[in-house]
Parts: structure tokens; C-alpha cells; sequence
């Protein structure tokens, strides 16, 4: 196994070890009161000003906290950086295209598409455990 994939994996296993003692809901204070939703609802996660605006099929929350924060506590569910201000549930990415920039495009499903700014192009490998005919993809 090269270095490179001992490196991947070695930091996939905080990830893992989430996945396996995560609780199956998250809590939010949004309006008042305290939700408790499935982080697998969440879609995406963007920044808006000092809030953040979680994203779900169901609807949406305006959370006051910053995306720091929430990208750390969100990242064991799954949900993957992409640019500053937005983050992606990896388990709605239907494709990602590139640019000739160095950026990417990513769509989700229903179709909504956000830029990868070239900063967060590194965590695009997070978004699937396993990846085929990728030697092309440039993400290092």
C-alpha cells in the first residue's frame, strides 16, 4: 500500500469511529425552541452573514453559530467542506465536474449546483469511500 492511501485511511478512521458512536439525531435551537432532526435530512449547510441556514428536504433553519463549528460537528455525519461558506451531505452528490480553472462544479440532487473553490478541492475525495478511473481527477 503506498504512503499516500495509508495517509487517506489513517484520516478516514476519525470519520469511521464517528459513524459507529454518532447518535442518530442531531440537536438545533432554531426559533425559539430545540429541534431534533436526522442528519441525513440536512442537504447543505450555508453561511449567511453570523448564521448558518441548514438546509433540509423538509424545509430549512437558520441556525446563529459559525461554519467552523458546524462543518467540525457535522463532519462525522458525512457532510463535507467545499468552499467557505458551504458545506455538502456527501449522500446527495450526484457528480462533480471540472474546470479548467483547477475548480469544480458539484450537483446535488434535484439539481442545484455549487462551486468548489480550489482551497476545498482536497476533501472532494471524501465524499465516496471508494473511487474508480480517478487518475485524471487532480485532487491530491
Amino acid at each position: 500500500m503506498s504512503e499516500k492511501t495509508l495517509s487517506r485511511m489513517h484520516d478516514l478512521l476519525p470519520q469511521i469511529e464517528g459513524m459507529l458512536t454518532r447518535p442518530s439525531r442531531i440537536a438545533i435551537k432554531a426559533k425559539g425552541r430545540i429541534l431534533f432532526i436526522d442528519p441525513a435530512d440536512v442537504v447543505t449547510v450555508e453561511a449567511q452573514g453570523n448564521y448558518v441556514l441548514l438546509q433540509r428536504m423538509s424545509g430549512s433553519d437558520l441556525l446563529h453559530e459559525s461554519m467552523s463549528t458546524v462543518a467540525e460537528k457535522l463532519q462525522p455525519y458525512g457532510f463535507v467542506r467545499i468552499h467557505r461558506s458551504v458545506l455538502i451531505n456527501a449522500s446527495f452528490v450526484e457528480e462533480i465536474h471540472p474546470w479548467t480553472t483547477g475548480e469544480y462544479v458539484l450537483r446535488i440532487k434535484g439539481g442545484k449546483e455549487f462551486h468548489v473553490s480550489r482551497t476545498y478541492k482536497k476533501n472532494l475525495h471524501s465524499i465516496a469511500p471508494l473511487w474508480f478511473g480517478t487518475n485524471g481527477f487532480g485532487v491530491d
